[in-house]
């Protein structure tokens, strides 16, 4: 039988401690938009939503969202692709009690990014990011499994952090699948004279 912390994500505030691998760290601590260093590395970048509902927020996403208790949210999971190829599980829940004033496009997302949303909104702030190493046993790396069975992995880097619009919050967590590490690094220009 295996341990029941698996099943709930154990979050921390240094990256080191879910994944040694300094190409990964790069990809997980980075705080820009995720969508833009996504778009700036592949030829076709698209984002396919899988969902979007009312649903129980997960038992490691309560506390974190300032709920007292597992209790409905809005939902919506997304998975990032560049070039056909799924690099980016995304999973975004947003209290019912947020209104459409304070995040008024989430619902009608549709297939476009919310990254590129939140990072053109100067309303938003976002909170600091914490690391988690995905098990298995996880709802999420459950919910991965089933869309993208050829994902073997027994374990998964992941990243969230709570972004702030006019008093409320949404929780975003990205799961960076195995492939994100076969797109090509960029390098910086050099500066000129």
């Amino acid at each position: 039988m295996q341990p029941r912390h698996r099943a709930a994500g154990q979050w921390f505030s240094h990256v080191q401690t879910v994944d040694q691998r300094r190409s990964m760290q790069d990809w997980l601590t980075n705080r820009d938009s995720l969508t833009a260093r996504l778009v700036a590395r592949c030829g076709q970048f698209r984002v396919q939503r899988l969902s979007q509902h009312k649903a129980l927020c997960l038992t490691d996403e309560y506390a974190a969202l300032g709920l007292a208790r597992v209790e409905k949210v809005h939902q919506r999971e997304v998975i990032l692709r560049c070039d056909g190829e799924a690099m980016i599980y995304g999973h975004t829940v947003v209290p019912l009690t947020a209104t459409a004033a304070q995040w008024p496009l989430f619902r009608g997302l549709g297939e476009r990014s919310l990254g590129s949303t939140l990072f053109n909104d100067p309303l938003v702030e976002r909170g600091r990011l914490s690391f988690a190493r995905l098990h298995a046993q996880h709802p999420l790396m459950r919910r991965i499994r089933a869309v993208l069975p050829q994902i073997q992995a027994a374990s998964l880097p992941a990243r969230r952090s709570l972004f702030w619009r006019k008093g409320a919050c949404l929780l975003v967590t990205e799961v960076f699948l195995p492939a994100v590490l076969t797109l090509p690094v960029l390098l910086s220009a050099p500066e000129s004279d």
